[in-house]
């Protein structure tokens, strides 16, 4: 330990005997290392908005369903309401929040035009934090409850039916029986939401829509979110050991594109941290070995005066835990300050079109754990001081008298 003390100022000094070359390995270090972090919480914010947006436009975290349903969504595969077991499950403390649905193809016309789309029936209350529909009403009002039997219908869509607040709309679709149920209704609300789902849906109560499809009170499917610290796998395993008989499924298998792409981006925070790493490495030889030849002179007097080839290993492996250490301890203050400016958040408002077809919100908010700093850190800084070795070895290898003749 002694001898380290008096290497470490000694290595201090010597980086900065050539200031445009530590700081040119401070500034590959430093950027390598903000990239690595402002990459990742960008990343992570396009994964996360992706899920959210996912799971809002009607998928939930997991979704309950009759069998045979997810392959023909009709009335004629509908299930009866959650029996007291289930219940108990759905009103557990692991499930946050979840909405009984009808939901069914259907045709809905206007005066002018003829549409497909999916007719839903919901509990507007029940939809809070579970879908989109809840908040998304902006001309008229939200449904009144599960007996409203007026129609929400999306912006786009009211464009293209030529229709508008107040107008009635005819709406066709196949009852639990399979035969056509047909009737009018007035158009009490439009909302906004992506694009598919403005085209897509139209959405009444529950109530209503199993009084037009004559279903009693049998739901199509039930959507749900888990609590905060509750683990999906558990939800949907405790789900099936009560309902056996009905198709249980989470958000990976009925997302799959979005399953796709929250992992891909783990891939490709790797990648991007290998890239960088070698850039790093690639500076941090480079200048070191630049150090060491200048200084062949240098390391044979201080052997010739009694420095062990250790000691010049050590030092030289010093000054590269000192000036890496700067530069990523530069690095993550920078990314820390960056994804701070970022906090309220990153307005995708000039890619809507392509936010909306990927299914992210228009807004990202980029993070990143305290842990997450500490992980890269721990990882960077050594890693970054063991390429250095090469040169501290050839360093440590030089024979004192050929090194004092060396010019």
């Amino acid at each position: 330990m002694r001898i380290v003390g008096i290497l470490l100022p000694l290595a201090w000094r010597n980086l900065w005997r050539n200031r445009r070359r530590t700081l040119i390995t401070l500034l590959v270090v430093g950027v390598g290392v903000w990239s690595i972090l402002c990459f990742n919480a960008l990343l992570r914010a396009w994964a996360d908005s992706t899920l959210t947006g996912s799971l809002k436009n009607m998928t939930g975290e997991a979704q309950i369903h009759a069998p045979g349903y997810l392959d023909d969504p009709d009335m004629q595969k509908s299930f009866a309401p959650p029996a007291a077991d289930l219940a108990a499950v759905l009103n557990g403390d692991s499930v946050a929040r979840w909405a009984p649905r009808v939901r069914t193809p259907a045709i809905v016309r206007s005066e002018y035009k003829t549409l497909p789309v999916t007719l839903t029936g919901v509990v507007p209350d029940r939809e809070q934090d579970v879908s989109f529909i809840a908040d998304a009403v902006g001309p008229g009002r939200q449904l009144a409850g599960p007996g409203d039997d007026g129609v929400l219908l999306g912006r786009h869509l009211a464009d293209r039916l030529k229709t508008g607040l107040g107008k009635r709309v005819v709406i066709m679709a196949n009852d639990v029986n399979g035969k056509l149920a047909e009737r009018g209704a007035r158009v009490v609300g439009i909302f906004s939401a992506s694009r598919p789902m403005e085209d897509g849906f139209v959405f009444t109560g529950l109530e209503a829509a199993q009084a037009f499809l004559n279903a009693g009170n049998r739901l199509s499917e039930i959507s749900l979110m888990t609590a905060r610290d509750a683990n999906l796998d558990e939800v949907l395993a405790n789900l099936k050991a009560v309902a056996p008989k009905l198709d249980i499924e989470g958000w990976p298998d009925l997302e799959p594109m979005t399953k796709g792409i929250h992992d891909l981006t783990h891939g490709f925070v790797v990648i991007w941290l290998w890239v960088m790493f070698v850039l790093i490495a690639i500076g941090v030889v480079n200048t070191q070995l630049m150090a060491v030849f200048e200084r062949i002179r240098e390391f044979g007097l201080l052997q010739a005066l009694g420095f062990r080839p250790g000691w010049v290993l050590m030092e030289v492996l010093l000054e590269a835990v000192q000036i890496v250490g700067l530069g990523v301890a530069l690095g993550a203050l920078s990314a820390a300050l960056t994804i701070f400016a970022l906090h309220d958040g990153l307005s995708l408002s000039g890619l809507a079109r392509g936010a909306d077809f990927l299914g992210m919100e228009r807004v990202l908010y980029p993070r990143l754990a305290p842990s997450e700093f500490i992980t890269t850190i721990l990882l960077i800084w050594p890693l970054g001081v063991l390429t250095a070795l090469w040169p501290a070895r050839r360093a440590a290898r030089f024979d004192a008298v050929e090194a004092m003749r060396s010019t």
